[in-house]
């Protein structure tokens, strides 16, 4: 099933942009109708995933990107921070990584990837793919379904 809507960002592989991703994560999750609570849970768990790419994935290199992607559905939103920084299918990108086991060892995705245990514990489904750069794909279920996508209003009374 394709997305109602997908929303790319590529940001230069620093932490002080890390804030500007957050403040567009609020603003379409809260659109969706996640919960204040939730939204802050989506908020950390992509922080960490962003600070992690920043932090560990060029190292070697003058600058990198980030490419984060928001998946927009009826039932859930589907955050995927790249560090390698191209653009994505969500599709392939999707077919292409399986489930985070928990048994791995977080060392061997990435060196102080405490973060991703942060991650699977807030999000309700996290899936990597480490064979070039980190792909982490977090999704959130979305279980207030009161507000719709065409609906601004600020509370559900009517």
């Amino acid at each position: 099933m394709e997305p109602i809507d997908f929303i790319e960002m590529k940001i230069p592989s620093k932490a002080e942009y890390v804030g500007m991703v957050r403040l567009s994560l609020s603003g379409v999750a809260s659109r969706m109708g996640f919960t204040y609570e939730e939204i802050e849970d989506l908020k950390v768990a992509v922080s960490e995933a962003i600070t992690n790419a920043v932090t560990h994935a060029y190292q070697n290199e003058e600058q990198g990107e980030v490419t984060i992607g928001f998946g927009v559905y009826e039932n859930r939103l589907e955050v995927m921070v790249a560090d390698r920084g191209e653009s994505f299918s969500l599709r392939d990108v999707k077919g292409g990584i399986g489930p985070f086991q928990s048994t791995e060892s977080v060392e061997n995705l990435r060196e102080g990837g405490f973060g991703l245990f942060l991650i699977e514990a807030l999000m309700d489904k996290v899936i990597i793919n480490n064979n070039y750069g980190v792909v982490v794909l977090m999704t959130k279920y979305l279980h207030n379904t009161e507000v719709g996508f065409d609906d601004d209003q600020i509370s559900t009374s009517k």
